[in-house]
């Protein structure tokens, strides 16, 4: 009897224990969510008010970035993924959106732009993607456009992923194996270039804010 009912006991301590889990990551889900529609209204109205400038030729000003403030959108059409780009990849960030990995270009810029995501959240379509893809990144300063040269997967220590380019790539990090319990021992990578005709380079902007 005593070990029936320790049996029973441990039944409702697991079972209580995946409802708190469960209800934690809904919680999570549901504040990304929030954050994601809220982060691309304002996004749109800032960006309808630059487009109704009564000068419009004049270049926008430099992309000047704080920690955890919005970059912009990532959109790939063909595998409906679209998704707001804050700066930063700490847990805060990675929870409430996809980040741009400090230390890298910003879009504009001549060099390698890396975007951290989860695979359980954000990211998870990236599992269907395949060379050829459109990635665009849309900012207040323009919209950039990619092409998908490659994927591949590596080990968490391999930061030659981020290192820099002498010309216009997009680089996008998640983990793998994207059905994987727990923390994941290998990372996803995506691979892209800039699109031939894109307006990348328009801008000189700087990482952080003064």
């Amino acid at each position: 009897m005593r070990r029936r009912h320790a049996v029973r006991l441990a039944q409702y301590l697991f079972l209580l224990i995946g409802l708190a889990a469960l209800g934690y990551y809904a919680l999570v889900w549901v504040k990304a969510k929030r954050y994601q529609a809220r982060e691309e209204r304002t996004f749109q109205k800032e960006l309808r008010a630059r487009q109704a400038a009564p000068h419009p030729a004049i270049p926008p000003p430099p992309m000047v970035l704080a920690d955890g403030s919005l970059m912009g959108r990532l959109m790939i059409p063909r595998i409906h993924l679209s998704v707001m780009v804050v700066q930063g990849d700490n847990d805060s960030d990675l929870r409430r959106a996809v980040g741009h990995i400090p230390g890298t270009a910003l879009p504009g810029q001549n060099g390698n732009v890396a975007i951290a995501g989860h695979r359980d959240t954000f990211f998870r379509p990236l599992r269907f993607i395949r060379p050829g893809d459109t990635i665009l990144l849309k900012t207040l300063q323009g919209t950039y456009s990619y092409q998908v040269t490659r994927t591949n997967i590596v080990k968490p220590d391999d930061v030659q992923v981020l290192y820099p380019t002498g010309h216009n790539t997009l680089t996008l990090v998640t983990c793998f194996p994207f059905y994987y319990v727990g923390s994941a021992p290998d990372r996803f990578i995506v691979s892209a270039q800039a699109a031939p005709g894109s307006n990348q380079g328009l801008s000189a902007p700087t990482s952080t804010a003064p």
